[in-house]
């Protein structure tokens, strides 16, 4: 029991703020084994390493700031997100406007003589490189090491023999071309790559929409691992040479099978400090983001089989459940937040805006709450799709509810504070200030991506500031809006909200606030929780 003590310090204390244990997803079932996903929540296009016996994670971000998320495991069933590499997103005036789909696409992460790196692609001005001495950072400001529209997806291979590669896709809508692979020289620093690309895959006729390659060495084989077919409909091929510059034979090494986990791929390669070789990588489930799997990976004849192989073909297939990864040792389980309350003068890490933020939209207290300004909707903007002051988080799970108790002080006509259910369609349940008085008021928007008017539901005149906002989330990302008076009773609107995804991210929570006046005093909303649980039925 003492032993178990100090290990459960430790891993509290190898990185700054408390483990938390998510009320609605863990994947660490206590006997040993763990339960797929291990990250329900939109973790896209996630690459990993091992580093000692830490393993680190990245993933897409897309256009959500901070970017590049940052995670942590011992046993690569228990992550903890320890920040993010990514303040903001360059060029910083482009992304102070939303700009869906774009900016950070997905990324690789590498340890190499002592120093993290990280490669990433914005599909609209090219390959970025940061760097960083220590996980936690700080982390060097992006350089644009390759310009170009259309360079996606780059991993960088350093060679035993000194040399340094990096291989990369292009996406179709940027640079009119797809569904191939290059291999670039690369200078031993990442910072100097060479303009004269080697194509090494066409996967027109095999493996169309062929992207997100990861390059490795073993035995003499140069691998790379790479999706195709498809972000929900795809397969997981391997390509391998004796020379980095091919020709590569190509395997399907594991494909959807006789499961339920559709296309399922991308990701990373890790082997464990006692040799067991492991694969993470995502599945799209819709409204719910890509999120992550872990497989067991063996390799036979020199070729990858990942996940299990029932028919013995070389293609595996996902599991649901397995054993954890050996490591020696029983480390506790961890997730990534969802619940907050709004207790630290720092962010949590959980949270982020739409757009690069300006300063002044919402602070951090010391007294126990977070204060939500209102900013002022550009009126050109028809609804509430690309605010960019939406501050919003992952769907944890596939079932959930997430409540916020909000205390508002409005002081103009039309100023609103709310909770919302984000993506192309969103649904949304705000306090606002009338000329008649307060209401709360229930609305959904479909279709909003293409420019549709918000539709009012339903609406309740209130008397007082202090309101609890809740949206219940069942099977099928089915939402019901509700709210309370007093933190116990809640009465719920009875016509549901589907929720549907974003441009390339799941659907997201998010509270907000929003004025159309110009003003030098604005509005503002003291956030005291904001808590994920288990929906009641």
């Amino acid at each position: 029991m003492k032993n178990l003590f100090f290990l459960l310090l430790g891993c509290i204390l190898s990185f700054p703020g408390l483990a938390q244990v998510s009320k609605v997803w863990v994947a660490d079932q206590g006997n040993g084994t763990y339960k797929n996903p291990v990250l329900h929540a939109d973790y896209s296009d996630p690459d990993a390493i091992r580093v000692g016996e830490d393993y680190y994670m990245t993933a897409s971000s897309f256009t959500q700031t901070p970017g590049l998320p940052l995670l942590h495991s011992k046993d690569l069933v228990n992550w903890k997100l320890i920040g993010h590499a990514l303040p903001e997103l360059p060029p910083i005036d482009v992304y102070q406007k939303v700009q869906h789909g774009a900016g950070v696409w997905a990324p690789s992460i590498r340890y190499h003589q002592n120093k993290f790196y990280i490669f990433f692609p914005d599909p609209d001005f090219g390959i970025y490189l940061i760097t960083a001495s220590n996980i936690l950072g700080p982390w060097s400001k992006p350089e644009l090491i390759l310009a170009g529209k259309g360079l996606i997806d780059p991993c960088p291979l350093w060679d035993d023999d000194g040399k340094a590669y990096l291989v990369h896709a292009y996406a179709g809508s940027r640079a009119g071309i797809k569904s191939i692979l290059v291999v670039r020289e690369m200078d031993a620093s990442g910072k100097k790559v060479g303009d004269k690309p080697v194509m090494v895959f066409d996967g027109h006729e095999t493996d169309p929409t062929v992207e997100g390659p990861k390059c490795y060495k073993r035995n003499g084989y140069y691998y790379i691992f790479a999706p195709a077919g498809g972000v929900s409909t795809g397969w997981q091929l391997v390509l391998r040479s004796k020379n980095i510059y091919g020709p590569y034979e190509r395997k399907v090494v594991m494909a959807q099978g006789n499961t339920p986990i559709n296309g399922p791929h991308q990701g990373a390669w890790v082997t464990t400090a006692k040799g067991e070789d492991w694969f993470l990588h995502f599945q799209d489930k819709e409204a719910y983001g890509r999120i992550v799997h872990l497989q067991p990976m063996t390799w036979k004849n020199d070729w990858p089989v990942i996940g299990e192989d029932p028919d013995g073909d070389g293609t595996g297939q996902p599991v649901m459940t397995y054993k954890k990864p050996a490591t020696g040792k029983v480390y506790p389980k961890i997730t990534p937040p969802d619940s907050d309350e709004f207790n630290s003068v720092k962010w949590g890490s959980a949270w982020q805006w739409q757009a690069n933020p300006a300063p002044h939209w919402a602070f951090p207290t010391n007294a126990g709450y977070l204060r939500l300004f209102s900013v002022q909707a550009d009126p050109s903007l028809p609804n509430k799709w690309s605010l960019p002051h939406i501050l919003g988080q992952k769907f944890p799970a596939e079932t959930f509810t997430a409540t916020v108790k909000l205390t508002g002080d409005l002081r103009h006509e039309g100023e609103q504070f709310g909770l919302m259910v984000h993506g192309l369609d969103y649904g949304v349940l705000s306090l606002q200030k009338r000329k008649q008085g307060i209401i709360l008021q229930y609305a959904h928007c479909l279709q909003a991506d293409k420019g549709s008017l918000e539709n009012g539901l339903d609406s309740v005149d209130i008397k007082q500031l202090v309101v609890y906002l809740r949206v219940r989330v069942i099977a099928g990302a089915q939402c019901y809006f509700g709210y309370s008076l007093d933190g116990k009773i809640f009465q719920e609107f009875t016509q549901p909200f589907t929720a549907k995804p974003g441009k390339w991210v799941g659907a997201r929570i998010g509270v907000f606030g929003l004025r159309n006046n110009s003003t030098n005093d604005a509005g503002y909303a003291d956030l005291d929780w904001f808590r994920v649980e288990k929906p009641l039925n």
